[in-house]
């Protein structure tokens, strides 16, 4: 680690601790050359696949999308804010453990009405009609009838 002061290569590590719940590993230095101090952060790398769209186009993988997605599905809902990152998180995981460089963004938008559906039924229509782009009522009452019937029996 270069020091941001004079660039120097070598420093120690005076300190070291956990931050962001364990998610993050805060170390102060000391640079060897001019002793002044200061702070890096060290986190995993999250190696996130392309997300393919139905038009061919890719683009990276974006949590906050999934995210701003989800709070509108969710407004006025008994869904917290907690809840919403907990299913975003889920549902990257599920990316990541594919393990490919990239994955059709069919994937990822079954994977998120799949945890939504168990975690509020209504946000999971609500979402589920903007996604699915309901063309009719006929679809929508199809979509809300498998609801209906219960888990694992509906159209998704």
């Amino acid at each position: 680690m270069r020091c941001p002061w004079c660039g120097h290569p070598e420093d120690r590590v005076v300190d070291s601790r956990e931050a962001q719940e364990g998610q993050v590993t805060r170390r102060r230095r000391e640079c060897l050359a001019c002793g002044r101090r200061f702070t890096t952060y060290e986190r995993v790398e999250d190696v996130l696949p392309q997300v393919v769209k139905k038009d061919g186009r890719r683009e990276p993988f974006d949590r906050r999308k999934i995210v701003d997605g989800l709070q509108r599905a969710c407004q006025k809902r008994p869904v917290s804010r907690e809840q919403i990152d907990e299913l975003v998180s889920a549902v990257e995981r599920r990316v990541q453990e594919l393990g490919e460089r990239e994955v059709a963004s069919h994937v990822v938008g079954e994977a998120v009405m799949e945890k939504l559906r168990a975690l509020d039924p209504v946000a999971y229509v609500r979402f589920a009609s903007v996604y699915r782009a309901f063309t009719d009522v006929g679809e929508f009452m199809s979509e809300l009838e498998g609801l209906a019937r219960g888990p694992g029996r509906g159209s998704t």
